[in-house]
């Protein structure tokens, strides 16, 4: 799939607002925690080839993957794994973990952290403008989260290297 600005695919919309976290890379919150009393919070999350997060750990978190659409390379620890549309893996907190898309279109995949704290470090870093890597990494380890190296492939768009804005 060409992801170039004038091909990108449209981003299906059930209400709210789509925030970025890269340059291709966005996300939705589906379900809140104040929805759920903080037992969770869910989120949809597209991402362009090549996208993807560094590797990182939470200390309070399960995140579960749920993919929709496409495919994702999901590494946990030394091990990794392809999950395509239909599958669902859970990372144990305290996991080193990374995620990332191989292939040559978009992966839509839903992501629940239970308990749902860490929607408010999504709600700040889809406020945020231009680099503020800084801001980014200070709010994750606030939350109990750290990046612990960088994404488990080369050339890989992630807030530590991102892709050019389109």
């Amino acid at each position: 799939m060409n992801t170039s600005a004038t091909m990108l695919p449209k981003i299906p919309d059930a209400g709210g607002e789509w925030l970025q976290v890269t340059p291709g890379e966005r996300f939705k919150i589906r379900t809140a925690a104040t929805e759920t009393e903080g037992i969770y919070t869910m989120l949809e999350v597209i991402a362009d080839p090549r996208n993807g997060v560094p590797m990182h750990v939470h200390a309070n978190e399960e995140e579960h993957f749920v993919v929709l659409e496409g495919s994702v390379h999901l590494t946990t620890g030394d091990q990794g794994s392809d999950l395509a549309a239909g599958d669902a893996a859970t990372v144990r907190r305290g996991t080193p973990h990374a995620w990332c898309n191989l292939s040559d279109g978009i992966v839509r995949m839903l992501i629940i952290f239970s308990p749902g704290h860490l929607e408010k470090v999504f709600r700040l870093i889809g406020s945020l403008k231009g680099d503020e890597m800084a801001a980014i990494a200070e709010a994750n380890e606030d939350a109990g989260s750290m990046i612990v190296g960088p994404p488990p492939f080369d050339d890989i768009y992630s807030v530590l290297s991102p892709r050019p804005k389109y």
